[in-house]
C-alpha cells in the first residue's frame, strides 16, 4: 500500500536557535528570512542536549516552547529532533561507560558527536527518558509533523559490554553451536578453533583480523546494534504519537551500517546528499553517483519517496578543498533530488554557526546575517520552483530495471584477500552498470539480494561476489519465469558466511542457470590490459576476469589474449523462460554502456520519455511531470517529444 505523508515538497533544514538564545533579535529576523526564501519546514533540536536537560533530571524545554511557537505561527512546520547523537557533558562525567572504546581497548574522553557506546543499558535508559519527556510534552503541538532519529548514526564500540553483546548475537546466529561457527568460519586454518564462547572478541588490527567471516558477523552485529538503539530510542515516540512519521538521516554509500536492513525500521527513508559539483571539469560523474544514491534510497521502500534531510546550499567544510559550487548549481541538485523521488529539499544548515566546527560549512543564511547573497537568492529560488511541483509530492517511482547493489556483499567484497587486491571498487562497479540507464532516460532501481526480482524485466548483478542463502533460488525461478539476469566477473563464489562453494563456479544450481562453468579467474596489474570482445568489437580487460567454458551457453564474445585466448567471456543462456547472461570480465570504458543499450534494444525497454537529450544531461519522469537536467557547464540543445527543438542553459533545468 503506498503511503503519502505529504502533499507538498518540503523546503527547509537544520535549524539551531539554540545557538542564538542570547540574540533573540536574531531568530526574528529567521522568521523573516524564511518567508523570503519560501521556507516551510525546520528541523529543530538535533544536538540539543544540554540545553534540554542542562542536569541530570532537569528539563529546559521553555525555548523549545517558544520556538515550536514561533515556527508555527510563522507558517513553519517542525521536524523534531531526538538530541542522542552528542551527549552533555554531566552525563559523560558521571556515567563513563556510555563513552566508546575504541579497537585499541582505550575508551574516549568526552566530546565530538556519536561517541557513545550502543549497548550502554544507562545510556539506553537516558536517551529513552529524554525523548519521552519531549515527545509528551509536544504531541499535540500543531507545528510538529515529523520525527528525526538522532543524526547520522555511525561508529562502533569495542567495551566488554558490547564483546558480550556480540557473543550473546554470534550464539542467537549460529543457534549456540560453537562448532557451527568454527565450520562456518573455517577455523581450523592456522588452529583458531574456538572451544569457549569466551574466547572470541571483535576483531582489531592487534587480534584476529584475518577471518572475514568474522568481520562480516562483526560488521553485522553493529548494524543490528544499530537498529536496537534505534528502536529503544523510538519507543516512546511511537507510543505517544503514533501518527507522526519518524525517520533518521543515512549518509551516502557508508558501510558501517547495513541502510538496507535498517531501512525496513524507518516511515520513510531519508539521507544527507552532499555531491561533488564544481569540484572537476566536468559535473556528469558527480551526477551520476547522485542519482544512483538517489534511486538507491528510494529503492530501499519500494519506490516510496525519500527525503533529501541535508544537502549544502553552499560550499561544505570537511573536503581538503572546499569549492564553492557554480550559480544554479543548488537548484540543480534539488531539482535532481525531486525527479529522483525526493519528497523534501532540506540543508544543512539555515544560519552559520559563528564559532566551533562547522562555522565555515555553508549555509542559506551567511555571517553576514541578511538576504543580500548569492546563495540566498538562489535557496529562494529553489523554494519558489519547489511550491510549483506540488503535483509530484508522494508520487511513488516504478522501474523495470534493477541494479543489485547489496551492503552485504559489499563488506564481503572489502574483505576477502585474493586477486585483485588493489583495484574492488564495488560502488565504482554498480555505477558503471547503473549509469547507461541515467544516459538513456530509463528509471532503474537499485536494490538487494533481498528485495523482489519478480517485477523487474533485466536484473544486473555487479560483482556478486556472496549469495545469501535463499539468492541463488531467486536467481533461478526469475530467470525460469522470463527475467533477464545478467551476472558480471566473481559471481556467486561465497556463501552468506564467506565460504567458498565447492564444485565449482558460479555456485550450484547457477552453472545450468547461466550454462558455463568458471575455471580459473586471472588478476591484471595496473599498468596490463587484456583484450576480450562482445559482439565483434573489441574491449580492454582491466584489472580481473574469469576463464570461463560453455556447458550450452550461446558465445556472445571471447578473449583475445593470454593463454586464454579463444575462450568465451561473455555467455548468454536460456534457461526456462528467460535468459541468463555472464560478463566474465572488468572493463573500465564502453562495455557496460553497450551491453546495457544492447539489451535494452532486445527487450523492448524504452525511456520513460521521447524526448532526446545529448550527453550530460538527463531526463526524468515522475508522475505527469518529466525534468531535464544539464549538468554540462554549457548549453546543450535538445529534442522534445512534439520533435521542435529548444536550448537548456548549462546547470540549468526544464520541468515539462
Amino acid at each position: 500500500m503506498e503511503k503519502k505523508f505529504f502533499n507538498h515538497i518540503v523546503h527547509g533544514g537544520d535549524y539551531n536557535p539554540d545557538q542564538w538564545l542570547k540574540t533573540p533579535e536574531i531568530i526574528d529576523e529567521d522568521m523573516r528570512l524564511m518567508k523570503l526564501a519560501h521556507i516551510n519546514s525546520a528541523t529543530v533540536g538535533i544536538f540539543s542536549w544540554s540545553m534540554l536537560e542542562p542536569r541530570e533530571g532537569v528539563y529546559n524545554f521553555q525555548w523549545l516552547d517558544e520556538m515550536m511557537d514561533k515556527l508555527h505561527s510563522n507558517g513553519i512546520d517542525v521536524i523534531l529532533a531526538t538530541p542522542s547523537g552528542a551527549r552533555p557533558a554531566w552525563l559523560s562525567q558521571k556515567y563513563p561507560e556510555v563513552l566508546r572504546v575504541e579497537e585499541n581497548g582505550i575508551r574516549n574522553d568526552f566530546g565530538v558527536r556519536h561517541n557513545h557506546c550502543l549497548t550502554s543499558p544507562v545510556y539506553r535508559k537516558k536517551v529513552n527518558a529524554i525523548n519521552r519527556a519531549i515527545a509528551e510534552r509536544y504531541k499535540n503541538h500543531p507545528a510538529l509533523k515529523m520525527w528525526h532519529i538522532s543524526n547520522e548514526y555511525c561508529g562502533e564500540c569495542h567495551c566488554e559490554l558490547c564483546q558480550s553483546a556480540f557473543r550473546e548475537w554470534l550464539k542467537k546466529y549460529y543457534d549456540n553451536d560453537l562448532e557451527k561457527l568454527n565450520d562456518s568460519w573455517w577455523n581450523g586454518f592456522w588452529s583458531h578453533r574456538i572451544t569457549d564462547w569466551s574466547q572470541i572478541n571483535s576483531p582489531k588490527y592487534r587480534g584476529e583480523n584475518h577471518i572475514s567471516a568474522m568481520k562480516l558477523c562483526w560488521d553485522r552485529f553493529v548494524t543490528d546494534s544499530h537498529i536496537s538503539f534505534y528502536e529503544n530510542e523510538i519507543a516512546p515516540i511511537r507510543e505517544i504519537t503514533p501518527d507522526i512519521p519518524i525517520t533518521t538521516n543515512f549518509m551516502r554509500m557508508y558501510n558501517g551500517i547495513d541502510y538496507q536492513k535498517f531501512a525496513k525500521h524507518l516511515d520513510l527513508v531519508s539521507w544527507d546528499n552532499y555531491p561533488c559539483f564544481g569540484e572537476s571539469e566536468s559535473n556528469i560523474d558527480a551526477a551520476v553517483e547522485t542519482a544512483f544514491c538517489h534511486d538507491t534510497f528510494r529503492s530501499m521502500k519500494n519506490g516510496q519517496p525519500f527525503f533529501m534531510m541535508e544537502s549544502t546550499p553552499s560550499l561544505v567544510n570537511w573536503h581538503d578543498v572546499n569549492k564553492l559550487p557554480k550559480p544554479k548549481m543548488q537548484t540543480l541538485t534539488a531539482i535532481q533530488s525531486v525527479a529522483h523521488g525526493a519528497d523534501s529539499v532540506q540543508y544543512f544548515q539555515w544560519r552559520k554557526s559563528r564559532g566551533s566546527h562547522e562555522k565555515f560549512h555553508g549555509a542559506v543564511v551567511d555571517h553576514c546575517g541578511n538576504e543580500n547573497t548569492r546563495v540566498f537568492r538562489e535557496v529562494a529560488t529553489t523554494g519558489a520552483a519547489l511550491e510549483k511541483l506540488s503535483n509530484v509530492a508522494g508520487v511513488y517511482c516504478d522501474s523495470k530495471v534493477a541494479i543489485i547493489c547489496d551492503w552485504d556483499n559489499s563488506r564481503a567484497v572489502h574483505h576477502f584477500c585474493g586477486y585483485n587486491n588493489k583495484r574492488r571498487d564495488y560502488y565504482a562497479e554498480c555505477i558503471k552498470w547503473y549509469r547507461p540507464f541515467w544516459e538513456m532516460g530509463v528509471s532503474a532501481d537499485v536494490i538487494s539480494m533481498d528485495d523482489d526480482f519478480s517485477k523487474y524485466g533485466l536484473v544486473i548483478a555487479p560483482f556478486l561476489y556472496m549469495l545469501k542463502d535463499n539468492t541463488e533460488s531467486k536467481i533461478e525461478e526469475y530467470v525460469r519465469n522470463g527475467g533477464n539476469f545478467v551476472m558480471t566477473y566473481l559471481g556467486a563464489v561465497v556463501d552468506k558466511d564467506d565460504l567458498c562453494y565447492l564444485g565449482g563456479l558460479p555456485a550450484n544450481g547457477l552453472k545450468k542457470v547461466f550454462g558455463i562453468w568458471c575455471e580459473e579467474t586471472d588478476s591484471l596489474p595496473e599498468n596490463m590490459k587484456g583484450k576480450a570482445t562482445f559482439n565483434g568489437k573489441e574491449y580492454d580487460v582491466n584489472h580481473v576476469c574469469d576463464i570461463i567454458h560453455s556447458k550450452g551457453a550461446k558465445i556472445l564474445g571471447e578473449y583475445r589474449s593470454d593463454f586464454y585466448a579463444g575462450l568465451p567471456s561473455v555467455t548468454e543462456n536460456e534457461y526456462g523462460s528467460g535468459k541468463a547472461y555472464y560478463v566474465g570480465f572488468r572493463n573500465d570504458e564502453d562495455l557496460a554502456g553497450d551491453f546495457c543499450r544492447w539489451m535494452a534494444e532486445k527487450e523492448n525497454i524504452s525511456a520513460d520519455s521521447d524526448i532526446s537529450v545529448p550527453c550530460g544531461v538527463s531526463v526524468r519522469k515522475r508522475g505527469d511531470s518529466i525534468f531535464v537536467m544539464n549538468f554540462n557547464n554549457e548549453d546543450k540543445e535538445i529534442i522534445l517529444q512534439d520533435g521542435s527543438k529548444t536550448v537548456i542553459a548549462a546547470n540549468d533545468y526544464l520541468v515539462l
